[in-house]
C-alpha cells in the first residue's frame, strides 16, 4: 500500500468510495436524505482548493484524503476495507505533513469516525450546530476535534 498524491485519473474511483462510504456517515446521522454524490459535492465544497492524497495498492485506489493548512476536510476508505488500517495511513501521511496540528469536524452519530479520529490522537473540543457544507437545507450537529503534535 502506498500514499500518493491524487491523479485526474483517480477521478472515477474516488467518486465510487464517496458515494458508497459518504451514505455510511449520513446514516449514523439519519441525515441520508441529505447526500450528495461527490460530481456534485466537489465542486460545491471546493474539494480541489484542498491537498488531495490517495491510498494506493497495486493500481487500485482505496481511500482518498483531502486537507488544508490546518483541517482534513475529506477522509473516506472504500467500505469494504474498512478497519483495514487504510484510513489511519492516509490520516498519518497528513499529519506527518501538518505537524504545527490540524483540526476535523465529525457529523454528530459518526460513532466510527469519532472514535477513528480520537484513537488516533485527535480530541474533541466542541460540539457545535449549524449547516450542512455544500448542502446547506440541512441542519447539522458537529464534534470539533483537534490534533497537535505536541499534545
Amino acid at each position: 500500500m502506498k500514499v500518493r498524491r491524487y491523479q485526474k485519473d483517480d477521478w472515477h474511483r474516488i467518486c465510487e468510495i464517496h458515494d458508497l462510504a459518504r451514505m455510511d456517515e449520513l446514516r449514523g446521522a439519519r441525515l441520508e436524505h441529505a447526500f450528495l454524490p461527490l460530481e456534485i459535492a466537489a465542486e460545491r465544497e471546493n474539494l480541489f482548493d484542498y491537498d488531495i492524497l490517495v491510498a494506493d495498492k497495486d493500481g487500485l485506489v482505496l481511500g482518498f484524503v483531502a486537507y488544508s493548512k490546518d483541517e482534513l476536510t475529506w477522509l473516506y476508505v472504500d467500505p469494504a476495507c474498512y478497519r483495514t488500517g487504510i484510513g489511519g495511513l492516509l490520516a498519518r501521511s497528513v499529519l506527518a505533513e501538518r505537524p504545527e496540528g490540524l483540526c476535523i469536524e465529525v457529523l454528530q452519530g459518526n460513532e466510527a469516525a469519532l472514535d477513528f479520529y480520537k484513537s488516533i490522537g485527535f480530541v474533541e473540543s466542541k460540539i457545535v450546530s449549524g449547516w450542512m457544507p455544500g448542502n446547506e437545507k440541512f441542519p447539522v450537529t458537529v464534534h470539533c476535534l483537534a490534533y497537535a503534535s505536541n499534545a
